[in-house]
């Protein structure tokens, strides 16, 4: 049974490494759109494309990797608490209530959503509050000043939590979702095609796995389609995050005042889907590498 005493700690890693890839490979998308949502004034009157080239002109190459400190610190336990206990849900829902089939998946995974969400929501919002940041107005040195400063100038702990509630209202649609439609578009294509879109296992060749190249267009799928629904609560969690940061911060106190604010200030297009052309360029790649990289960790740390 040594292999099972382990087993946990093996996942835990498959899961971080596989988020960490993903993320980095999509650092300067992500501190973009932050800017964006948040219509931060150096850059409010630019477009995506326009941003992203503007931005290492104003900062340098670097400035597209700011916060992506803060987010790894965050990511690698959030990826590996999010499939570890995805597993956990699933097996206890299907024993305590015996639900099964793509029910169980979808329930599984927007409860694995959760928990990671707020295991490592301070280090989320450390994050946003740095990529906020444009060179030469810095109100934050590094993670742990910004940490402090949190802390002592924003009702101490309850600071790090501001904007929880979109992002749980917003994740359960999302994990849910994207683990649904990659479990299910997975289980249709193996079933309809195997040889053509399977292969065997390389730790376990009684396993049929999806081929690489699938593997990423089922994770881009399932991304894509998560992320249009719950886009709009991503807007609305920046947006509380930044709170103290932006000018508008005390119209923006709950999840609802701030949905409300966005519509009427920006409107639909440019308010509550503003960067989401950019989502779909980020979170393409994203998923695509995070599912993919998960799957041959699993396989090299002998998970199947």
């Amino acid at each position: 049974a040594a292999h099972r005493d382990f087993y946990w700690l093996r996942s835990f890693i498959a899961g971080g490494v596989a988020g960490c890839c993903a993320k980095t490979t999509t650092a300067p998308l992500d501190r973009v759109k932050i800017l964006l949502q948040a219509h931060n004034h150096h850059y409010k009157h630019l477009g995506v494309f326009s941003t992203l080239c503007a931005v290492p002109k104003k900062e340098g190459y670097l400035g597209l990797y700011k916060g992506n400190g803060a987010m790894m610190i965050r990511i690698f336990p959030y990826g590996a608490i999010q499939f570890m206990a995805f597993d956990q849900y699933k097996k206890v829902i299907k024993k305590q209530l015996g639900i099964s089939g793509h029910v169980h998946r979808l329930m599984a995974g927007s409860m694995a959503g959760i928990t990671a969400v707020i295991c490592t929501y301070p280090l989320d919002m450390v994050r946003v509050r740095l990529a906020f940041q444009v060179k030469g107005e810095h109100k934050y040195m590094g993670i742990i000043h910004a940490f402090k400063m949190i802390y002592t100038k924003e009702g101490g702990f309850s600071g790090f939590y501001r904007g929880l509630m979109p992002t749980v209202v917003g994740m359960a649609p999302y994990a849910g979702f994207s683990f649904f439609t990659f479990g299910t578009l997975k289980s249709i294509g193996l079933a309809q095609a195997p040889n053509l879109l399977g292969r065997p296992s390389l730790d376990n060749p009684d396993v049929l796995v999806l081929k690489t190249h699938v593997n990423l267009l089922c994770g881009g799928i399932a991304g894509a389609i998560a992320q249009t629904i719950s886009y709009p609560l991503d807007v609305t969690r920046r947006r509380m995050q930044l709170g103290a940061v932006l000018p508008d911060s005390e119209k923006c106190l709950t999840m609802v005042q701030t949905l409300k604010y966005v519509y009427q200030q920006h409107g639909v297009r440019r308010g509550l889907y503003r960067g989401l052309s950019l989502n779909y360029i980020r979170c393409i790649p994203s998923q695509a590498v995070a599912f993919t990289t998960y799957e041959l960790m699993k396989q090299f740390l002998h998970l199947n």
